[in-house]
């Protein structure tokens, strides 16, 4: 097989995630509806027999540097996984990746993307597979864990490659420069421009959102001609793995070597992220997670381009409605999925404390709160809906912060524990509301992960807006929600959106939620404040995984 096959083969997939970047329309290669029509009838009960295969089983990677096993994630749900993974002497590992830099350099652009495609579309076909790994290493609901573990990841994933090969492509091989000087003979040279990749990459994953959260970065420095090491979250090591895995078989089959992209694999008692992302030859490094880790990786690891998603304070803004109750249904789900386990969760809820207008006349505050408080607990009536939705809580921390944040304002709606019919073991959690007053501004100006939201009491509309550009200004955000029937209160909405960098929503009431992000045409984060320093997808994060370096000669 010849290691252009693979381009040719998914040319016309390339071409249309190209388009779809440029004109930011719907389009999605990866179907995220698991039918039978989509990936096959047998796809469903084949995927959970090799999630199950996985258990308790050594996983098998191909690696220079492997020294012994390592295990101990634990699932949300309970199960016992008893998945051990290749422990990973770095300081062999990665000069043996150094040494494959030039001949995934030279393969050139197209070659490069043919096998990012080729990854991606047979991660595709074990998407069931993957899923049943996110859910039970992140705690997300199976539907979820299906959706954005899967085709939603991959086509981020995809969205990466078609960024950077575009990057790549606006530079021209080769240019014949010619300067006339007058009487004499022109000036004439001959001149080579090289995409150059910076180096060995690594990919810090996060436990929340495995392959979400990764297949971005991983993807990005792979289509530029960087070695890449994932380095999962000790929690989530198996989506990692298994995507590792079907990378390597991919270049294996196009006669590269499979540990251009590698895993590191550590425990939470014995991390070695520090060590690995300080290492010399370590020249980018994408991260999720906390932002006292990712402003330590920003601050320590000098050596590499540093791409960081941190924590922020996500925030709704409500001036006036049409309909109460369309808008408490859409915030009741931003609040419950996955638990309020998302980058993208709303937290802070700014609201007039003399209340709000809506179409059937003016509404207090009390009210608002109340619609809010009704609206979550009927979508959570049904226990089973309520736990696919919710999904498990991924960490003990996580479960702790829901009781110790009761008692940070007056409780709208207590958070309650869920008894999950499959899994007994699960710890399945309701939303906690909590309402606060626009002067505690150091309690609802930090981030609380999980289930927490405070409805904050302010002066007016103006005043919710001066809180959250303040907020989102010092401690970054991602989302910012704003519901208002004024037009001019709108045009100001948008203008803090873009005097604070935050990526904007306006009246949300059906189908489309603050909390979600699509693929080809959703920045997701825009870099410009302090909740992340890069932006999924935009040139700016893949055109720093490369340099070009130029020859020159006369002609």
């Amino acid at each position: 097989m010849s290691q252009e096959h693979f381009f040719q083969r998914h040319q016309d997939t390339l071409g249309q995630a190209l388009n779809a970047i440029n004109t930011r329309s719907y389009w999605a290669a990866y179907p995220e509806n698991p039918s039978p029509r989509a990936y096959g009838e047998t796809a469903a009960a084949d995927g959970e027999a090799a999630f199950n295969a996985h258990l308790g089983k050594a996983f098998q990677l191909e690696m220079p540097g492997i020294t012994g096993e390592i295990a101990g994630e634990v699932s949300p749900y309970g199960i016992e996984m008893g998945v051990s993974y290749p422990k990973v002497d770095f300081d062999q590992l990665i000069p043996a990746m150094k040494q494959e830099v030039k001949a995934w350099r030279d393969a050139g652009p197209d070659v490069r993307a043919g096998i990012c495609l080729e990854i991606l579309e047979r991660l595709n076909k074990r998407s069931f597979e993957v899923a049943h790994a996110v859910m039970h290493t992140s705690g997300q609901g199976f539907m979820m864990a299906f959706q954005a573990g899967g085709p939603h990841a991959q086509d981020r994933g995809l969205e990466a490659v078609a960024y950077g090969y575009r990057a790549m492509k606006e530079v021209p091989e080769n240019a014949t420069w010619t300067k006339p000087q007058g009487k004499h003979d022109p000036l004439v040279m001959n001149k080579n421009f090289h995409i150059v990749p910076r180096g060995v990459a690594v990919v810090v994953g996060c436990s929340t959102f495995p392959t979400w959260n990764t297949y971005p970065g991983l993807f990005a420095s792979l289509v530029t001609g960087n070695p890449v090491i994932v380095k999962p979250h000790p929690a989530s090591v198996l989506p990692a793995a298994i995507s590792v895995q079907v990378a390597q078989e991919v270049l294996k089959e196009a006669g590269f070597a499979p540990h251009i992209v590698s895993m590191v694999a550590d425990t939470l008692d014995a991390p070695v992220t520090k060590e690995l992302a300080t290492h010399k030859d370590v020249k980018v490094i994408d991260f999720t997670g906390s932002s006292f880790f990712g402003n330590w990786l920003e601050r320590n690891a000098t050596q590499a381009q540093v791409f960081t998603e941190k924590a922020g304070v996500n925030t709704v803004i409500i001036d006036s409605v049409h309909d109460i109750k369309a808008v408490a249904r859409n915030l009741a789900f931003t609040l419950s999925l996955y638990s309020g386990q998302m980058c993208t969760t709303t937290q802070a809820i700014y609201i007039p404390r003399d209340g709000i207008k809506t179409a059937d006349g003016q509404m207090s505050f009390d009210d608002v709160a109340q619609a809010l408080s009704v609206a979550t607990s009927k979508f959570l009536g049904d226990n089973d809906r309520a736990c696919m939705v919710l999904g498990a809580i991924q960490a003990p921390a996580t479960v702790a912060r829901i009781k110790e944040c009761e008692s940070l304002g007056e409780v709208v709606l207590a958070s309650e524990k869920r008894e999950h019919a499959q899994f007994p073991n699960a710890e399945v959690h309701t939303p906690l509301i909590l309402k606060v007053d626009a002067s505690d501004i150091e309690t609802y100006s930090e981030e609380r992960f999980g289930p927490v939201s405070f409805l904050i009491a302010t002066d007016s509309t103006a005043h919710s807006m001066e809180l959250a550009n303040q907020v989102i200004s010092e401690k970054g955000a991602i989302t910012l929600g704003v519901y208002s029937t004024d037009e001019e209160v709108l045009d100001q909405a948008e203008e803090l959106a873009m005097d604070a960098k935050v990526a904007l929503s306006v009246n949300l009431d059906g189908g489309v939620f603050v909390n979600q992000s699509a693929a080809y045409s959703d920045f997701h984060a825009t870099g410009g404040n302090p909740a992340a320093n890069a932006s999924l997808t935009d040139t700016a994060f893949v055109a720093r995984r490369f340099v070009v370096v130029q020859s020159r000669r006369h002609a």
